[in-house]
């Protein structure tokens, strides 16, 4: 961040006036005791804005939060791990409003003051025989020191629960942004796979915030990819109360874009910890794409090369090989010239002029070797840059995700297929 801060425990409960809590209900596995029902709730009503999935196919969850957020601002969230909620039909729907309602009704809320999210398997009817019972011991846990449980809640194939908080100036009051995300696989940009839930104590007004949030997601998490899949339930919400008492932000103010900058850095630590936490990965890989003629090419050059399995799976082996990345460069679709690309890995010539530069394989080896390591694409060709967060793609990986139809055994259990 280009301003002073400080780092913050508590995740989404760091801001002042959120109350969080989570419990354990069994939904992927009546056995496990993990946390997978979480709640988010601020003490004092909010502006709101949210960013979704592109895909077509849409969980019922992401439908109902997308319905309330066109009729106004969202007060609390519910979210859930270990079912998406997806290609669940009219019978997803309902479950989705039924979770939103076991929210308002206590706090004499609209069930469109409501936000909800899934993240799981998806196609199995969600098993609110076992989500219900837990309702009341989920409204009583809610406190101000919870947002650790939150980030524990909504990890599904995650190696660990991610989330970040901050405080600093804005203005002359001290405000506080506080996240938690979760992702590690199905991840790939517009919008990458994940459920992000982000809580502020600023006082900014709703228009202002939803450009706020879609430009920060713009420039965080539609900058990752770890296999190219897009999910069916991704989520970002972004909750801001005024607690700090601060008076309202001004529109396109100094402050109004410094809380932005702020937003970013947030969003992108937070995508940046997806990438890291991606499944089996063992490499982090920034790609900069420079000297491209416009903003879109720039921007399917660097697609192009973090989605290409060929190039990934290079990085996995420690093989620096520059032609992997040229080839995709030239079928991205932007306009390039092959006789002028250059490309350098972690800070070593690799090609040049799109011919093999004279930097040792030994050197270039080296670079790659690393967990984490940069990728500078050279286009030559005009003043647009582009920036995305990559991973490798391992053997592990593949196995990791040959099958997970287990779980329908527990379904057919539970009476739900």
């Amino acid at each position: 961040m280009d301003f002073p801060f400080t780092r913050l425990k508590g995740g989404v409960g760091a801001p002042l006036g959120f109350l969080t809590s989570a419990v354990s209900c069994g939904i992927k596995n009546p056995d496990s005791k993990r946390l997978d029902l979480a709640l988010i709730y601020s003490e004092k009503p909010c502006n709101s804005a949210g960013a979704f999935t592109t895909n077509r196919v849409k969980a019922a969850p992401v439908r109902v939060s997308q319905a309330h957020l066109r009729k106004g601002d969202l007060r609390a969230i519910i979210a859930n791990s270990g079912n998406a909620n997806a290609c669940t039909g009219v019978q997803g729907i309902h479950a989705a409003n039924a979770m939103c309602d076991a929210v308002a009704k206590p706090f004499k809320l609209k069930r469109s003051e409501i936000g909800v999210a899934s993240t799981g398997v998806i196609g199995l009817p969600m098993p609110m025989l076992r989500v219900e019972p837990k309702y009341d011991e989920l409204l009583e846990r809610l406190g101000p020191k919870n947002g650790p449980d939150v980030a524990a809640a909504i990890i599904t194939s995650d190696t660990h629960a991610k989330e970040v908080a901050v405080s600093f100036d804005l203005g002359e009051h001290r405000i506080r942004i506080g996240g938690c995300v979760k992702g590690a696989g199905m991840i790939s940009p517009s919008m990458a796979t994940m459920l992000c839930f982000i809580t502020t104590d600023a006082n900014i007004p709703s228009d202002s915030l939803r450009k706020a949030v879609l430009e920060c997601v713009e420039e965080s998490f539609n900058r990752i990819t770890i296999d190219g899949d897009m999910s069916t339930n991704d989520t970002v919400l972004v909750l801001a109360n005024g607690a700090s008492n601060m008076p309202l932000i001004r529109r396109n103010s100094a402050i109004c874009r410094q809380f932005r900058r702020a937003l970013r850095w947030v969003m992108l630590e937070l995508a940046k910890a997806v990438v890291r936490d991606g499944e089996r990965v063992t490499k982090f890989v920034t790609v900069n794409v420079t000297g491209a003629r416009t903003y879109l090419d720039a921007k399917k050059v660097a697609e192009a090369v973090c989605k290409s399995a060929l190039v990934k799976s290079s990085w996995n082996g420690g093989d620096p090989n520059w032609g992997r990345i040229i080839h995709a460069v030239g079928y991205s679709r932007a306009r390039i010239r092959e006789e002028l690309v250059d490309i350098h890995i972690g800070g070593k010539a690799a090609c040049l002029g799109g011919l093999q530069a004279e930097t040792p394989m030994d050197d270039l080896r080296e670079a790659v070797s690393h967990p984490e390591f940069e990728i500078v694409i050279n286009l030559n060709q005009g003043a647009a840059d582009y920036t995305m967060y990559s991973s490798d793609l391992s053997p592990e990986y593949i196995d990791f995700n040959r099958s997970e139809y287990a779980y329908w055994k527990q379904a057919r259990k539970d009476g739900l297929v």
